[in-house]
């Protein structure tokens, strides 16, 4: 599929990557941003990869991101399930793959994509859809244009889904969200699919031709200068960064990274409310 184009749009807003608990910041960040008089989701174009994907999702739906200040929990006839832990094998390799710099990245990403492929698990793809749906709370496309960028797990091309693509919502989210080693490859059309970062990290590029753009990046610590030119960015303070870097997954850190958003989102409104909603004079 062709990548989607921006043409005259005023406000873009990109939520970029960054795993379990990048979810909870980002909902945060929206949530303390609305309480504060600002809605994420007021924009007019929302890209969403990975983690973004499934916050974008919450926003572009008209959801309210505060929700998630709780993460859901999925369960099983034994009780809860337990957060997912990553392979270490399975990671080891797919970084060792992106760290080729002999490789071009058409290249990393086929590698990558048949590692994934070695991994792919039917019964843990559904557990895997059925906890994005959760978290979106919704299984229709919004009226309001969301872009969802994931990667050809077989092919390693990236493919680009909005409305018009026709898949499922809750199964682009997933596929989206899907890093090899935390989750396996999700299926969309009969293809199997892996996390959008893979094709470009917070995509920043698919909001190219906006008037406006606000960049919203977990990992910029890991990444500077990702989202450069005329880009706002938004990125965690130093008490979130130390627990997006641990990321041990658990309910207290979740409840305890949302709480840390929110009050930054809170705290940052004001300056940020003449970038989002510049005075039309």
């Amino acid at each position: 599929m062709g990548i989607a184009h921006v043409y005259d749009v005023d406000r873009a807003l990109v939520l970029g990557p960054g795993g379990r608990l990048g979810v909870a910041w980002t909902a945060g960040l929206a949530a303390g941003l609305r309480r504060a008089g600002l809605d994420l989701g007021e924009a007019d174009l929302i890209v969403g990869t990975s983690a973004g994907a499934i916050v974008g999702a919450v926003l572009a739906a008209g959801g309210d991101p505060g929700r998630l200040g709780v993460l859901p929990v999925r369960r099983s006839p034994d009780g809860p399930a337990a957060p997912r832990r990553p392979d270490p094998a399975v990671t080891g390799a797919v970084f060792a793959a992106l760290d080729d710099s002999g490789a071009d990245p058409a290249e990393k990403r086929r590698r990558v994509g048949r590692i994934a492929l070695g991994t792919v698990d039917a019964a843990a793809e559904e557990r895997v859809v059925d906890q994005r749906a959760a978290l979106i709370g919704t299984d229709a496309w919004p009226s309001r244009r969301l872009l969802i960028p994931a990667v050809d797990a077989e092919s390693g091309e990236p493919v680009v889904w909005e409305a018009a693509s026709g898949v499922p919502l809750v199964r682009a989210v997933a596929a989206s969200s899907a890093f090899p080693g935390f989750d396996p490859p999700v299926a969309v059309d009969g293809r199997h699919h892996l996390d959008g970062a893979l094709r470009a990290g917070t995509n920043a590029d698919l909001a190219a031709g906006a008037r406006t753009v606000l960049v919203v990046e977990p990992l910029a610590h890991r990444r500077p200068g990702a989202a450069a030119g005329s880009a706002r960015v938004l990125a965690p303070e130093p008490a979130a960064v130390r627990l997006l870097d641990a990321d041990p997954g658990d309910r207290e850190s979740w409840e305890e990274i949302h709480r840390l958003g929110r009050e930054q989102g809170e705290a940052a409104a004001e300056g940020l409310r003449a970038f989002w909603r510049p005075d039309p004079r």
